[in-house]
């Protein structure tokens, strides 16, 4: 059936979304040519994980076909593969969060952001990669194993969604979705060369959860390997639910208008006027490894080519009582999700890794009063973030203040010289756009000058101005069309 040319896997989900409504290739076609491609690479990449046996996906495709014989689609990604990130609930998957002791963990219902997807038409083929429990911006864990960077297998691939990001870079998965806390979307895009947006607050809200009213510094969201698909997985994952009473109301018309912006020369006349933020590394409060903020430096210049102005920027706030306060948030919302299986089975803890445990301990004991008086001090860094906004209309920052460190490691203990004092210290320039509720987005940005490891460029937007910053995405993508179609050496394609 098939009428076009090269690799199906190199398209993205839009272009593959029109060829397959256009019926130019059945959806079988494109599970067969993506399961191909899942047998070759990843047992080596390890960036998915329990995936359905070939012949129920081929069925599902098949059927997928027959109703579209029929003059039936389901949406834009009907038909097209998808691999649910393992912090997520897909039904027939087991959600493991990377833990010996979630193994056998079924879900009863999809995730809100699960569902959403399958209400356009994706098919779910697996899971995809995680560090355990999320935590550690390193993704490797006892059961599956780590997950290497797409372009040299040496080093990490970042985390918590690294699987995501090694299977779109390697083009195992057209689109993705993946989850942010502390840069759990941003950090691996950054290092494997692809896109992730964290949403606003509130945007993509999780469900089913515990808690709906306090838990909400983490967030689901999109990775892809292009605007276009990174607008349209926001716009089809967001919306308001009445089981999230803190979800955002507002209509994604905006959000899915981008989509049909991205990828066109107009899209950089975003960058006319753009006034960006250029914060750098905090006046040296972030210690950064060489080559990382002058490589951001010099590709925001072709920011400044296409229109833009850059400008110094600095946070009017206590930067290490901002840490004390994430610290504190951190551990409140961590260690209840660890302690349940603590309480249940004392034992296991011996099965749990030192860095989780870490989070779990020092959640004990923790009082009202503290947690309070670090819920104020978020609220006054949030208006000092509102405030930069008055003079600039985005914010700039590395996405990792380290280039991909070895994969045997468990994380940096020191960043030019100065220590670490805790496991994800080093990651202490995504903590902003979280702790704000602000939407950030991950950019390729250039490579180390060894040529293997990518670069990163996090982009901090308004409060609630999620398309605004995809617009802006589009711009940086529309002026670097050379960068952005880099792919993994062939070593790593197979």
């Amino acid at each position: 059936m098939t009428g076009l040319s090269g690799d199906l896997t190199d398209l993205d989900a839009t272009a593959l979304s029109a060829a397959i409504h256009a019926q130019q290739v059945s959806c079988t076609e494109v599970m067969q040519a993506y399961l191909a491609r899942i047998h070759r690479l990843n047992p080596q990449a390890v960036a998915m994980v329990n995936l359905a046996p070939d012949e129920a996906l081929l069925t599902q495709a098949a059927e997928c076909d027959a109703e579209l014989a029929r003059g039936h689609s389901r949406g834009w990604l009907h038909g097209i593969p998808q691999a649910i990130k393992d912090a997520s609930n897909a039904i027939g998957f087991p959600t493991t969060y990377g833990s010996p002791l979630l193994l056998r963990s079924m879900p009863r219902e999809d995730n809100l952001m699960t569902a959403r997807m399958k209400a356009a038409g994706c098919i779910v083929i697996g899971k995809t990669n995680m560090p355990e429990f999320g935590l550690g911006s390193h993704t490797f864990n006892t059961p599956f194993g780590a997950t290497p960077n797409a372009w040299d297998p040496a080093v990490s691939a970042g985390g918590s969604s690294g699987g995501a990001a090694v299977a779109l870079a390697l083009r195992l998965l057209p689109v993705a979705d993946g989850s942010d806390f502390m840069g759990s979307l941003r950090n691996p895009a950054g290092w494997n060369h692809v896109l992730g947006f964290r949403p606003s607050q509130g945007r993509v809200p999780f469900y089913p959860v515990p808690d709906v009213w306090v838990n909400q510094l983490g967030t689901e969201g999109p990775m892809a390997r292009s605007v276009r698909d990174l607008a349209r997985l926001l716009a089809t994952q967001a919306g308001p639910d009445p089981r999230t009473p803190l979800a955002l109301t507002d209509p994604v018309d905006d959000i899915a208008a981008v989509a049909q912006e991205a990828g066109t020369p107009q899209a950089a006349q975003a960058l006319k006027g753009l006034r960006i933020g250029w914060l750098g590394d905090l006046g040296g409060h972030l210690a950064c490894e060489d080559g990382i903020l002058s490589g951001l430096e010099s590709h925001l210049q072709t920011a400044v080519a296409a229109g833009a102005k850059v400008v110094p920027a600095r946070l009017n706030i206590d930067l290490n009582a901002v840490w004390q306060a994430w610290l504190m948030w951190r551990r409140a919302l961590v260690g209840p999700r660890v302690a349940p299986m603590l309480q249940a089975n004392p034992a296991c803890r011996a099965q749990i890794k030192p860095e989780v445990l870490w989070e779990h301990d020092n959640a004990q004991g923790l009082s009202y009063m503290e947690f309070q008086r670090a819920a104020v001090l978020r609220s006054s860094f949030l208006q000092a973030m509102v405030q930069q906004f008055e003079q600039v209309d985005v914010l700039a920052l590395p996405t990792a203040q380290v280039w991909p460190f070895a994969v045997g490691e468990r994380w940096p203990q020191q960043i030019a010289g100065r220590s670490m004092d805790t496991y994800h210290r080093w990651m202490e320039c995504t903590i902003y756009a979280t702790f704000a509720g602000l939407p950030a987005v991950s950019l390729p940005a250039g490579f180390h000058a060894n040529g293997r490891w990518p670069l990163g460029l996090q982009l901090i937007g308004k409060p609630r101005g999620d398309a605004a910053l995809l617009r802006v995405a589009a711009g940086f993508e529309a002026i670097a069309p050379a960068l952005y179609a880099l792919r993994p050496p062939a070593s790593q394609l197979g």
